[in-house]
């Protein structure tokens, strides 16, 4: 296991390395799936460059990441070169699937164990072992094409899958320190994950005597360190402007051009007096919306709602991109014990097959060719986020098939033959 583990590495890190160092490393950049306003490179570099000559980089509509995400782009930028940039990219890529697998094999022993205690005789879900978990999740990443396209492009997205990777790895492992300072740093950057919380604060209250105490414990942690980073980028800075250009710049989606995600074309069509309406409705929709009901009926498997509200802000965050996306397609050899009772696989996969292609062709059509328009484009960025939806939708509706089928013991064989469960 170990062997294959390593050889996946190895290929995974040359494939990365040789594209970084092609003709296509610029066209990957530049392509509006890949980089958005808040995860470009190009906008780092700029940002970099007037806060090197004393100009306050959160001043325009160009620069919105964080003052820490600053003061280490700019050490970055400063001391390594461009191979040995393209190659900590590499790394922190490696890394983030390293701890992929890490989170799969505890959560896969975490399964195991739970199996035990229910007396589960499910022939699909004995076969799993936590070194298969391990390896199917981190070559879900390694090989995952919009992984490798978002760490090609020299996105700012690599360093946040790694702190979602870190975040889910610590909430496997119980840990209270890096569970809160993982999620403080992805809060900080990016708002939407501090639903995260939810089941890392159910997995620490799992392992304690004292729930309450457990509860409190996460709250307090949190608040404290996400305070001490806020702390940390005011003296950065030596002023609040920051926030106006990072968490106020997600909540109010200046920035309308195109993306994968659905705000750009709504808000541009959208008529000037009812844009805060509508701009309330979708950021109530993908951060407050779905974390207590799923919360309630989750409860039991943490890493599953995580899974949902990763899947959830890929969909409808801001400012989506397809790092985003790869992300948590990659956890889902995590369930693969629930892959016979979903039924949109075929589905959901053509539709993201088809999406993949035609978007870079619409693309080229509305802006170079000019033979189609926006509208076009909106077509294809909907159908995925519809495609996703699916997704979700599929594997939660499998969940709630399998724990039924699990404590009513149903036989899916009918006169010899497998059957699916279907519950209406």
């Amino acid at each position: 296991m170990s062997k294959k583990l390593l050889s996946n590495f190895a290929l995974a890190g040359t494939i990365r390395l040789l594209i970084m160092n092609s003709e296509y490393q610029k066209i990957i950049g530049n392509r509006v799936e890949v980089s958005t306003a808040l995860n470009s490179w190009k906008r780092v570099t700029e940002g970099v460059y007037l806060h090197k000559f004393g100009i306050d980089p959160y001043e325009g509509d160009l620069f919105h990441e964080t003052p820490i995400g600053l003061y280490m782009f700019h050490l970055m930028q400063e001391y390594l070169p461009q191979w040995a940039l393209f190659l900590l990219f590499v790394v922190v890529d490696l890394t983030t699937a390293l701890c992929l697998a890490f989170a799969a094999k505890h959560y896969a022993i975490e399964l195991a164990t739970k199996r035990k205690e229910k007396k589960d005789e499910d022939k699909e879900s004995s076969k799993d072992v936590p070194g298969t978990s391990a390896l199917y999740v981190s070559a879900a990443y390694l090989f995952n094409p919009y992984i490798i396209l978002n760490c090609v492009g020299l996105t700012t997205t690599v360093f946040t899958n790694l702190l979602y990777s870190i975040a889910l790895a610590s909430m496997t492992k119980r840990s209270v320190l890096w569970s809160c300072t993982s999620v403080a740093l992805l809060t900080l950057q990016g708002l939407y994950p501090v639903s995260l919380m939810v089941p890392a604060t159910i997995y620490i209250a799992s392992a304690g005597r004292n729930k309450k105490i457990s509860i409190v414990t996460m709250v307090v942690a949190f608040t404290s360190i996400l305070t001490a980073l806020f702390a940390i980028s005011y003296c950065i800075m030596g002023s609040w402007s920051f926030l106006g250009s990072t968490i106020g710049f997600i909540l109010t989606v200046p920035d309308l051009r195109p993306n994968i995600g659905l705000y750009w074309y709504f808000f541009t069509e959208m008529f000037e007096h009812f844009r805060w309406l509508f701009i309330a409705s979708f950021q109530i929709n993908v951060s407050l919306l779905y974390i207590v009901p799923l919360a309630l009926r989750l409860r039991r498997d943490p890493m599953l709602l995580a899974f949902s509200y990763l899947a959830i802000a890929a969909i409808f965050k801001s400012y989506p991109c397809i790092g985003d996306v790869g992300f948590y397609i990659s956890l889902l050899p995590l369930w693969k014990h629930l892959f016979q009772h979903m039924q949109q696989g075929f589905i959901v996969g053509c539709f993201v097959l088809f999406c993949t292609v035609f978007a870079p062709t619409v693309w080229h059509q509305w802006i170079y060719s000019r033979s189609a328009n926006a509208n076009f484009y909106f077509g294809v960025t909907l159908a995925f986020a519809i495609a996703q939806i699916f997704l979700l939708t599929d594997i939660l509706f499998a969940s709630v098939k399998h724990e039924f089928a699990v404590q009513h013991g149903i036989n899916r064989k009918v006169d010899g033959n497998e059957t699916k469960l279907l519950l209406e």
